[in-house]
């Protein structure tokens, strides 16, 4: 809920992540603030169902994108025991362990484009089915269809950064 003294008789209000956010005039009574809000969810939910969080809000919304990857491109086969975020690494955007399938993914990451941060997770759940990089891996990946452009993107953005980030690995 949030009150404005510029506004006057209108009422807005949208999802930001999971949260509804209601923007009401300053001068409203609580009994109207209450009505409102569920008046607004009301219409929200209506016209548009509640999304998923989006990957970069927390270590379950990103272990959500990874099932849903999994699904989407290598058949809910790669399944994480875990994922999460990680201070940046040094040299990695993200890294894997099969033997205990955990993803740690770099806080890096969590500026990019979401096209571009599943393309990194794509890359690492292939590691679950195929630890090193040789063709079986590669071929797993490319089932991703924005993998060359997610790869410039990395390439570009270690570069101007100075980071000396490997996007193959």
């Amino acid at each position: 809920m949030r009150r404005s003294q510029r506004r006057h008789r209108t009422v807005t209000a949208y999802w930001k992540d999971d949260t509804l956010v209601v923007l009401i005039p300053a001068r409203m009574t609580r009994a109207e603030e209450k009505h409102w809000v569920a008046e607004m969810e009301r219409k929200l939910q209506r016209a548009e169902p509640r999304r998923p969080a989006p990957p970069k809000t927390s270590d379950d919304a990103l272990l959500a994108r990874c099932t849903l990857l999994s699904g989407k491109y290598l058949d809910g086969t790669a399944t994480p025991a875990s994922v999460r975020w990680v201070p940046p690494m040094r040299t990695r955007w993200a890294s894997c362990t099969p033997v205990d399938a955990t993803i740690r993914v770099s806080d890096r990451l969590r500026k990019v484009p979401t096209w571009v941060l599943d393309y990194v997770l794509v890359h690492e759940l292939a590691h679950l089915r195929e630890p090193g990089h040789d063709a079986a891996f590669w071929s797993l990946v490319r089932r991703y269809p924005k993998m060359d452009r997610a790869m410039g993107y990395l390439e570009g953005l270690a570069a101007a950064a100075g980071w000396g980030i490997d996007t193959e690995d």
